[in-house]
């Protein structure tokens, strides 16, 4: 059975189960126990979890108003584990903060609000219930993201998801591709067409573990993850 780390997160449950569901087995991973060297040695994916905002300092700018920081010390952590994770081959899987970690550790920047930064932005943070639709997101036809949801979308190319962010990917990081937006142009996915399994979501499909409607991204991971176990 493919073991998958999963970053620090204070809720985690839903990020364990959604993993599990898929055939995976679950490996949580604590801020500065061990090196990201050490914890990706012994494990077949990593999974980059929801939080606080990534420090601005990291992509050389300067702290908007509404910054809310992480916990101490997982910025940097977490940008070494997806450098390492990138590195090595690693599949990967990110959600939320994690997405916009993943693009800082490989050279993008984040808008910092937007609410204050996009002109006639949606309404991007809707924190209850937890699976409410907030917005539809515009996927790329040809990406791996809409080979996995193709199932789940009204036409094709769209799909209703849930939200909880204030910040989004605004340079993307050099060797990724936008495979998702909402309809005012927030980067709502990415992924890196060269890797085995990288692709990186705005939204938190971890939450619908329960009715399964983002599934799949899960299950990509765990069998990206087991066909690299075997060789």
């Amino acid at each position: 059975m493919a073991l998958i780390a999963i970053g620090q997160n204070r809720k985690m449950e839903d990020y364990l189960e959604s993993v599990r569901r898929a055939g995976g087995e679950p490996v949580e991973i604590v801020v500065g126990v061990e090196a990201p060297e050490q914890i990706l040695s012994r494990v077949d994916g990593l999974m980059l979890t929801g939080g606080g905002d990534v420090d601005p300092k990291l992509y050389g700018e300067q702290p908007h108003d509404t910054f809310q920081a992480a916990e101490t010390g997982r910025d940097e952590f977490e940008i070494a584990l997806a450098r390492v994770a990138i590195q090595k081959g690693l599949p990967l899987l990110a959600i939320c903060r994690g997405m916009q970690v993943l693009n800082v550790a490989m050279g993008g920047t984040l808008v910092q609000d937007i609410p204050s930064e996009i002109t006639g932005a949606l309404q991007h943070s809707v924190p209850q219930p937890r699976a409410a639709s907030a917005h539809e997101v515009w996927v790329s036809r040809g990406s791996k993201l809409q080979a996995l949801l193709e199932d789940h979308m009204d036409d094709g190319e769209t799909c209703h998801v849930n939200s909880r962010h204030h910040q989004a990917v605004k340079d993307v990081a050099k060797g990724f591709t936008v495979t998702g937006t909402s309809p005012d142009g927030v980067i709502e996915a990415m992924e890196k067409p060269d890797a085995p399994y990288c692709v990186a979501v705005q939204w938190h499909p971890e939450n619908f573990w329960r009715t399964g409607e983002f599934r799949e991204l899960f299950e990509g991971l765990v069998q990206a993850a087991n066909s690299r176990k075997k060789k």
